[in-house]
């Protein structure tokens, strides 16, 4: 597999209530991320990812689309959460890949989709 699939791969596992499987499968041990509302280890992200699928377990994920250079891999998705905290939005992931394809270091940023868009061209 290309990191581009591997990054790919880990959301749609990580969205869809693997977390486990997805860290198993594709996490360094050495794993840090830089999400500022968690603490920046693997056990911690794993285990909130898990918690989010449980409190929004229809969350759609569409991957739109992904790119890689060298180590690097971002993609770019969009995220519909349903429920009282809803969330639709886009995502962006980067991921920093180790010589042996496992991801050792993680950013992720969102942005709502606003109701009123001023961009004729969209977010996506």
């Amino acid at each position: 597999m290309t990191k581009k699939e591997i990054a790919k791969d880990f959301l749609t596992l990580a969205s869809s209530g693997q977390s486990r499987k997805a860290f198993e499968f594709y996490v360094a041990d050495s794993f840090k991320h830089h999400n500022v509302y968690f603490k920046g280890d693997r056990q911690t992200l794993m285990i909130a990812m898990e918690e989010a699928h449980k409190q929004n377990p229809n969350k759609i994920f569409e991957i739109q689309r992904a790119l890689e250079d060298g180590n690097l891999v971002s993609v770019h998705s969009r995220v519909e959460q349903v429920g009282e905290n809803g969330f639709v939005g886009a995502v962006m992931h980067i991921f920093l890949f180790d010589n042996n394809n496992k991801i050792v270091e993680l950013w992720d940023f969102g942005q709502a989709v606003p109701e009123n868009m001023i961009n004729e061209n969209g977010m996506f």
